[in-house]
């Protein structure tokens, strides 16, 4: 007898699995290195830059208005640079071979996604206080928010249920997937943190891959259900 739906079900789990998403980001990696490394070391420098600035500003007893507007210009550029490196994320994802870095451009949608990052935080954060474990399901269901808001230009709520509906029944998965690149990227650190040119590439593409492939499975699900 035929089972389609058994036999798609394999298919799931072998595109899904914690292997099978790091070796696509790997081979997806591979096809432009140094323009993928170009992407991270610019956003890396940024964030550098911003820590540095960030601190140094937190060290000055009196903050002046302009100190204060500095503060502001440079948390407004961080979270631009942030939408700029999820859109790069999904459009290496489907056609790096093509991918140029002006095809990230505008940052939007910008208030979207801040509101976006607040409402998981806040979740997360009560999550964590109520006994750790809810702060982790809380991160892992809302794992894709970024990307639904910054594709689909979904508000935060909306991105945040569709990111539940999304991981649900597959969070696990997630999570061990999350395990293996953190220590994909202590690996990378080791490596004189030159690994983590490598590492955060490869983790990001192969987070959106599993994005994707969850993305494609809700969808058909939605529809036969």
């Amino acid at each position: 007898m035929y089972f389609p739906q058994a036999r798609d079900t394999i298919l799931f789990m072998n595109e899904f699995s914690v292997g099978a998403c790091i070796r696509f980001g790997w081979e997806t990696f591979k096809k432009r290195p140094w323009f993928v490394i170009g992407a991270v070391i610019i956003s890396g420098l940024f964030s550098v830059s911003y820590s540095y600035k960030t601190s140094s500003i937190q060290e000055i007893q009196t903050i002046t208005p302009f100190l204060f507007l500095i503060g502001l210009a440079y948390a407004a550029v961080s979270i631009a640079i942030s939408i700029l490196i999820t859109r790069f994320q999904l459009k290496a994802h489907d056609s790096v071979e093509t991918l140029k870095y002006l095809d990230t451009l505008p940052a939007r949608p910008y208030w979207k996604f801040i509101g976006g990052k607040i409402a998981v935080g806040i979740v997360v954060a009560v999550g964590f206080i109520l006994l750790i474990v809810p702060g982790i399901i809380a991160a892992l269901a809302f794992i894709f928010t970024p990307y639904l808001i910054v594709e689909r230009k979904l508000w935060p709520i909306e991105a945040m249920k569709e990111s539940a509906r999304i991981t649900k029944g597959h969070r696990w998965q997630l999570f061990l997937l999350s395990l293996a690149l953190i220590g994909l990227n202590i690996l990378g650190a080791l490596a004189l943190f030159v690994g983590l040119l490598v590492s955060i590439p490869v983790s990001m593409l192969a987070m959106v891959h599993a994005y994707r492939i969850l993305e494609k499975h809700a969808g058909v699900v939605a529809v036969v259900s």
